[in-house]
């Protein structure tokens, strides 16, 4: 049986959608998985675009992206493409979650846990836990009560889901603030080893799915692999980012994490085939290279909770990073309809202030994980919003093909935020709604808050989607310099398309960076001068300003799931 993800589910179980197309645009809904076949997504009431050698009627298609397209389509004359962005989410969008094998945990009856709030249900709960990991998997059921959670959660072993009763029915509460700078309240963890360098023994460059190496090192297909490079003074340079990229120096970083699915030791030198291509050059000269990888965590996931971490003003703003929601080296895994709520214990920074405050500082975080997708979940009210990492409500940090999709983010620092290291790629915000960001600094005791937007944060995150969103703060792209430990250029080959909302979208990426289809009240900012677009030259490129209600496809990634699954 198919896990329940989506909202409206009965406690039957009945699975709709997660990462893959909804009724939103006219198309049936997709159930793709081990035991239900594809079901036809042509969309009800118009013709698919892929099978057209036009445009639809009444309807404009980027230069870039015409009914012709296909992975690999030929870049223009100047340079530009756009990437392949639909192997984001889980299981690359081919594919809904599946409950997982074993029992259920009923944390109440089964482990005694208080539903009321009136005492510590988090031993209970992490009992219920660590009884699913321990028998290769099961459902932790939490059933709708109030509980409250004087201690951490944290599910280390596969096949494991925490399941709640839906928003507003099962509330999770966590009161520790002490300890907790650098950590999350609940937390799904995986523990990646990586082995050693596997070199290349050619450069592969930007939408190359094949890699030549001298020596195979034992690599055999379904082998999971990081690609990545040194980040060597001459790379450094190759970005005009000597002196700011500085913290990372002469260290490898992983940029692509990928699965081999083919290998030719026939050749001189070895092929190595990857499922997904990459998004920037791999240079022989960095000492660009494979490891394989082990160690991710699978098939979990967290359903239908309503959370809040958010406790006394100063003790929020005593600790740093403190998130309510991670999932770590994960790959595989999901979130759906999990929102922020109100915390019954939660202040103000002084009795002036009426703000429902719901999380200390970070909403969910994923960091170092691949195909990982969070679902029509919301975050709202951060306390500590100011420097330091603080009040970033959904985090995407060093991961590939993250998809985060049909959320909402208001009152936090940076509502919808790529941070810290490079190796962020392939992820697609799609549908999501950001308002209110704002940056707190506290003077003599008070907050003092500014307008701040959503955005790539730090260095040369690549080839990322903004996909059909609405954003009524901003977001920008830029390059921030020596800003939060020498950030320099954050976003390449990224891409804004089917932008409305009433903010401000500042594109100046590395290399070309994309917008397309803007409503509008969108203000779109590429202008070329000023510190912050040093080294960004050409200046990006925008197309179909003001004409995003008739941009086709309404979705890019939707559009190329559709072309790459064959549906």
């Amino acid at each position: 049986m198919l896990g329940c993800l989506t909202l409206g589910c009965s406690g039957s179980g009945v699975a709709l959608d997660l990462g893959l197309d909804m009724a939103r645009d006219g198309a049936v809904v997709d159930a793709v998985g081990p035991d239900h076949p594809a079901l036809d997504l042509t969309p009800i009431d118009a013709p698919r675009p892929d099978l057209l050698p036009t445009c639809p009627a009444g309807r404009w298609c980027s230069t870039l992206y015409p009914p012709t397209w296909y992975a690999g389509f030929p870049a223009d004359a100047q340079g530009r493409f756009l990437p392949d962005f639909s192997h984001a989410g889980y299981h690359a969008g081919a594919a809904l979650p599946v409950s997982p094998p074993g029992q259920v945990y009923d944390v109440v009856s089964g482990f005694g846990a208080d539903s009321s709030g009136g005492s510590d249900a988090s031993l209970a709960i992490q009992a219920a836990i660590d009884a699913a990991e321990t028998a290769g998997g099961g459902l932790v059921l939490i059933p709708a009560g109030v509980y409250r959670c004087d201690g951490t959660l944290v599910v280390q072993g596969d096949n494991v889901v925490l399941r709640g009763a839906g928003k507003g029915q099962t509330l999770l509460h966590f009161t520790t603030s002490q300890g907790m700078s650098g950590k999350s309240h609940i937390t799904l963890r995986g523990e990646v080893q990586r082995g050693a360098d596997i070199l290349l023994a050619q450069d592969a460059k930007t939408r190359d799915v094949d890699l030549f190496v001298d020596d195979l090192a034992g690599l055999k297909v379904g082998d999971e692999v990081a690609i990545g490079w040194v980040i060597t003074a001459d790379f450094v340079a190759q970005h005009g980012m000597t002196g700011t990229w500085t913290v990372f120096l002469d260290q490898w970083k992983p940029f692509f994490r990928c699965t081999v699915t083919a290998v030719d030791a026939s050749t001189a030198p070895r092929r190595v085939t990857v499922d997904v291509p990459l998004r920037y050059d791999a240079l022989v000269r960095d000492k660009a290279s494979l490891r394989q990888e082990t160690g991710y965590l699978r098939e979990c996931g967290v359903e239908h909770l309503s959370l809040s971490n958010a406790v006394k003003w100063d003790d929020a703003w005593g600790q740093s990073q403190v998130h309510v929601l991670e999932l770590t080296d994960a790959k595989d895994c999901w979130v759906q309809d999990v929102h922020s709520t109100k915390s019954p214990q939660a202040t103000g920074w002084s009795a002036l202030d009426t703000t429902l405050y719901h999380v200390q500082s970070g909403g969910i975080l994923v960091l170092g994980s691949r195909r990982v997708t969070v679902a029509d979940s919301s975050m709202h009210n951060a306390q500590h919003r100011g420097g330091g990492g603080n009040g970033y409500l959904f985090e995407i940090s060093r991961s590939n093909e993250v998809l985060l999709r049909d959320c909402e983010a208001t009152g936090g620092r940076h509502n919808l935020i790529q941070n810290w290291d490079f190796g962020t790629t392939g992820c697609v915000f799609l549908r999501c709604t950001s308002s209110g960001s704002q940056y707190a600094t506290v003077v003599l005791g008070v907050p003092i808050f500014t307008p701040a937007m959503c955005e790539y944060h730090h260095s040369l995150a690549m080839a990322n989607l903004v996909d059909q969103c609405v954003i009524n703060d901003g977001w920008q792209a830029l390059n921030r310099l020596n800003e939060s430990s020498g950030a320099g250029h954050t976003s390449t080959r990224g891409v804004f398309w089917n932008t409305v909302g009433t903010g401000t979208l500042i594109s100046r990426q590395y290399g070309w960076g994309h917008v397309i289809g803007t409503g509008p009240q969108i203000t779109v900012d590429t202008a070329l001068g000023g510190p912050m677009s040093a080294g960004t030259q050409p200046q990006d490129q925008v197309e179909g300003a003001d004409q995003a209600a008739t941009l086709w496809p309404p979705s890019l990634y939707d559009n190329q799931r559709k072309r790459r699954l064959g549906l």
